[in-house]
């Protein structure tokens, strides 16, 4: 009882710090996550974590919370969850609420300017190292099928500017079908290794 204790404070405390710390959205504190339960504390393997990616990504809501829910979750059942969730919104409400008070000084201050502007460029290269990463966790997998779906999305946002939404819609569908013609070939395959 004692390590599952211990197991939630870590989960809590490591949600926390990188929620407090974290300032560019969802993609950065995922490449965190990532970094902290995949690498550092071996809770995850690199495949889980890049499916709790795609599942936050094409889920409704903050990126943040949809991944603790997740994590938390994996780690230690409903009440990791909920412990992940409070760690996770925790740091911004209190950091929102103390903005709020003194927004006006906020907003004229150079110096707070220049600050968010410079944080501008590290959010930029953590989004980044973020798309790297999956990038080449697709291309492990060497599934042309993923590869493909990857770089069309790229185009399709990118030069033809059509919406994320409907591009996460898309590979949706088709993960959908490739999911069901998967287990069709292997519920066919043995069926005809039972006749042998």
């Amino acid at each position: 009882m004692k390590k599952d204790y211990s197991k939630l404070w870590t989960l809590f405390k490591s949600m926390f710090v990188l929620s407090a710390c974290t300032f560019g959205g969802g993609f950065v504190i995922v490449s965190l996550m990532k970094k902290k339960y995949v690498e550092e504390l071996g809770w995850l393997e690199e495949d889980e974590m890049l499916d709790v990616t795609a599942i936050t990504q094409s889920s409704p809501g903050p990126l943040p919370v949809n991944a603790s829910v997740i994590i938390g979750y994996r780690i230690a059942g409903v009440v990791g969850s909920l412990v992940a969730i409070l760690g996770t919104i925790l740091p911004p409400m209190i950091i929102i609420s103390i903005i709020s008070m003194f927004y006006d000084q906020f907003r004229t201050n150079p110096y707070i300017s220049i600050a968010l502007q410079v944080m501008r460029a590290g959010v930029a290269a953590v989004i980044f190292d973020v798309v790297i990463n999956l990038a080449k966790n697709v291309f492990h997998t060497k599934r042309m099928l993923y590869i493909a779906m990857m770089v069309l999305a790229f185009i399709a946002t990118y030069l033809l500017d059509i919406s994320a939404m409907i591009i996460i819609l898309i590979c949706l569908g088709i993960g959908i079908i490739n999911c069901i013609k998967q287990t069709f070939q292997n519920r066919k395959a043995g069926t005809s290794n039972a006749a042998h």
